[in-house]
């Protein structure tokens, strides 16, 4: 499942299997047609209008907290942490996803992460989040987990965080484009050495 997640910088991954889904669309350099579109806040750089055009088709099911589904129109799932739901035969546990001693992502906005099943595999999307206490609780076969602080956490929180998780394989996020480098991830990747297989993708 690994080798069909394509990461296409900062949270945007376009991930195929039974379905083709895309995370956080963000600077989308040529169309595509998403069958299901995860969305885990609204800020520009994750809920981005522009971007999400160029992947939604008449079919397209777009899953969003509620301040970013009042920017889009179509098919829109609304989403609160807790929540479950099956599309397009997806299984999606919405999870929350905040920031424990900064300001850009408060625990009270409601917004989220999922955890989500496709062909067979509990793929993790963080979203822009620290490392929280809810993460004990988390069980996922691939972790995609933001690394370059500032805004999320930084490499060394994300390691917590993939040790709780405990999942077969993780995958930086959150760097290399508002924030962040090559080097977080790196840092990530040595901090799991023989615990959790990290695989650094080339951004497509």
């Amino acid at each position: 499942m690994i080798d069909n997640i394509h990461w296409l910088g900062h949270d945007t991954f376009r991930i195929a299997g039974d379905r083709i889904i895309y995370t956080d669309p963000f600077k989308i350099r040529k169309k595509d047609k998403a069958d299901i579109i995860l969305i885990t806040h609204e800020h520009y750089d994750h809920c981005s209008v522009d971007d999400i055009a160029k992947l939604q088709g008449e079919q397209t099911v777009i899953v969003a907290t509620a301040d970013c589904a009042e920017k889009l129109s179509g098919n829109i799932k609304i989403v609160r942490p807790g929540d479950r739901l099956t599309v397009l035969g997806v299984e999606i546990e919405v999870v929350p996803s905040y920031n424990l001693d900064k300001q850009f992502h408060t625990k009270d906005k409601g917004w989220v992460g999922y955890i989500f099943t496709l062909n067979g595999k509990r793929i993790y999307l963080a979203g822009d989040t620290d490392y929280i206490p809810e993460m004990k609780d988390f069980k996922a076969d691939i972790a995609l987990l933001p690394v370059s602080g500032t805004y999320v956490m930084t490499a060394e929180e994300a390691v917590r965080a993939a040790l709780d998780i405990g999942p077969e394989i993780a995958v930086p996020m959150h760097y290399g484009s508002i924030v962040g480098s090559v080097d977080d991830a790196v840092r990530f990747a040595k901090g799991l050495i023989d615990k959790v297989e990290v695989r650094i993708l080339e951004q497509e």
